[in-house]
């Protein structure tokens, strides 16, 4: 607990000046409560270490890491970017799941104000996916 102390103290800050309701929670409880009631949660924030353990774990419990994308958000700055990184090893070989980065570029266009180009983009997702249209990850 006291090794997070100083990352507790500035997100409580932060909660608080933006009159955010938040809940801290133990990892090991979260990833019960990601794997009981997954539907109960709307926004992570988590350090570096627990934040890749905990997406690590929601991609196994939405069926796989090739369906999450991933966006870190400051005051001034934005990245977004698939949530299993680059996966080197299967570059080139066709079997790659390109989800996660048209995710992550939905949640760029929504984050910059294109709801409506966002929608299309994770409704195609829905739709291919619906169709059978499938990565080996899948």
């Amino acid at each position: 607990k006291q090794s997070d102390g100083l990352f507790l103290e500035e997100a409580r800050k932060a909660a608080s000046a933006a009159g955010l309701r938040y809940e801290e929670a133990l990892v090991d409880s979260l990833c019960a409560g990601l794997v009981l009631q997954p539907q109960a949660y709307d926004v992570l924030v988590a350090p570096n270490c627990w934040g890749d353990i905990v997406s690590d774990l929601a991609g196994g419990v939405v069926g796989s890491l090739g369906l999450l994308g991933s966006a870190n958000v400051g005051a001034s700055h934005a990245l977004f970017e698939a949530a299993h990184g680059s996966a080197p090893d299967i570059a080139g070989c066709g079997v790659a799941n390109p989800a996660s980065m048209m995710l992550s570029a939905a949640m760029l266009m929504r984050h910059v104000g294109e709801t409506p180009a966002a929608d299309a983009v994770e409704r195609a997702i829905a739709a291919a996916l619906a169709e059978g249209c499938a990565t080996v990850d899948l």
